[in-house]
């Protein structure tokens, strides 16, 4: 007899998307002010993107083997561990006044997070039709860039209300993350009561399928280069635009507002490209546009170029990420669907391990433009090999 549990689908995915939403409030400041709040406690390039490996370096160990206890003991058990992970991190921020100690509240929020994404995105692919995966990844999506566009927003009036008050950044921090530990409270609070188990047999039926193939271990090599060139830049970007364009944070947070709130809105909608046209278009698209925007960042001259530039990437993301994910449950057996989840992300954060590390290196020792150029030269082969090596399987929709 098999076991059911409930809440059904129609409470399930809210209750997913409002702890999303609320557990991603830090996520946008957290990307803005680490770099900057992490040179102001004496880092130095190459330990700024060892912040951003600290985050990567625990789905690296644990998401191979996290992604086998998914399919055989469920995925709310993950879920939870994996929000409680996130409000631990958020209280290690709290008392984070020294470069170690900010890095151990990394690592902490790396443990939350292997756990808490994985589970997150196999019950979305759990619970939604073939159909309407890209339609559902992207509205979780949604739900997170909201969050840390709110978030980012309440961030920036905190620190510049503190900043009135005398506060400086080392000062202002600590007041930031204890407020932001109470909507990851929350939000551990409505996954416990709103979010059941959306693989009731996982305890009961034998896993027979092996999780590799062909197709994924193809993804898996595309998306640990992407993903590696993408984390080589990124925690280097607001200290080059810094330099390059003389501007000061509050300005680069005006500059991004387009693209967080594209982001914001369009991944649900953008989602569908990838139901009725198939995932490799969007994916395609998403690594050119990614390649030919860190071709422009060393040339740009006015917060405007920067807003647009962002704002064209943002839109591109919004429709390749559902897309991949998508792609990855097309290619799962039910069985070994989070095994193929973690496989999968373990790929994309072992790059994301090595790319700021080695950004740093070449940031501080060749130039500072050299990280941004060869992200445009490894993104560019990932859509040639996302065109020639991989597959649909899956018929598309072409209705509209």
């Amino acid at each position: 007899m098999k076991l059911t549990l409930e809440p059904p689908r129609a409470r399930t995915l809210p209750s997913l998307w409002w702890a999303m939403f609320l557990i991603s409030l830090p996520f946008g400041i957290l990307g803005f002010v680490m770099p900057i709040y992490g040179k102001e406690l004496g880092a130095s390039a190459v330990e700024i993107g060892g912040l951003f490996s600290a985050l990567a370096l625990v789905p690296v160990v644990i998401r191979p083997f996290l992604g086998r206890a998914l399919d055989r003991w469920g995925r709310r058990p993950f879920l939870l561990i994996g929000l409680g992970g996130y409000v631990a991190a958020m209280i290690v921020f709290c008392l984070a006044n020294t470069v170690p100690l900010l890095t151990t509240a990394r690592f902490i929020q790396g443990v939350g997070q292997a756990f808490l994404w994985l589970a997150a995105i196999t019950i979305v692919a759990d619970i939604a039709s073939a159909t309407g995966r890209g339609r559902d990844f992207g509205h979780i999506d949604e739900g997170v860039n909201r969050g840390a566009l709110i978030g980012t927003m309440l961030g920036f009036a905190a620190i510049f209300t503190l900043a009135g008050f005398k506060l400086k950044l080392a000062q202002a921090w600590f007041w930031l993350f204890l407020a932001y530990t109470i909507p990851a409270l929350i939000a551990f609070a409505i996954a416990w009561r709103g979010i059941g188990e959306t693989r009731p047999d996982a305890t009961r039926a034998p896993i027979a399928k092996q999780p590799f193939s062909r197709q994924l271990v193809a993804l898996m090599g595309i998306v640990f280069a992407t993903g590696a060139s993408s984390a080589m830049v990124w925690p280097l970007l607001m200290i080059f635009l810094q330099d390059h364009l003389h501007a000061d944070i509050r300005a680069l947070g005006f500059a991004y507002l387009p693209a967080a709130l594209l982001s914001s809105f369009l991944p649900s909608r953008l989602g569908r490209i990838a139901d009725r046209w198939g995932r490799k278009l969007p994916m395609i698209a998403g690594l050119i546009v990614g390649a030919l925007a860190s071709a422009l960042i060393p040339h740009l001259g006015s917060l405007i170029a920067l807003a647009l530039l962002w704002a064209v990437e943002s839109a591109s993301y919004a429709a390749a990420t559902p897309a991949t994910r998508a792609f990855v449950a097309d290619i799962a057996g039910e069985d070994v669907r989070g095994s193929s989840y973690g496989l999968y992300t373990f790929a994309y954060f072992l790059g994301a391990a090595v790319g700021p590390l080695a950004g740093g290196w070449l940031y501080d020792n060749i130039s500072p433009a050299t990280p941004f150029y060869l992200n445009t030269i490894v993104l560019l082969i990932g859509a040639v090999l996302v065109a020639a090596v991989l597959r649909e399987t899956r018929g598309v929709r072409r209705e509209t």
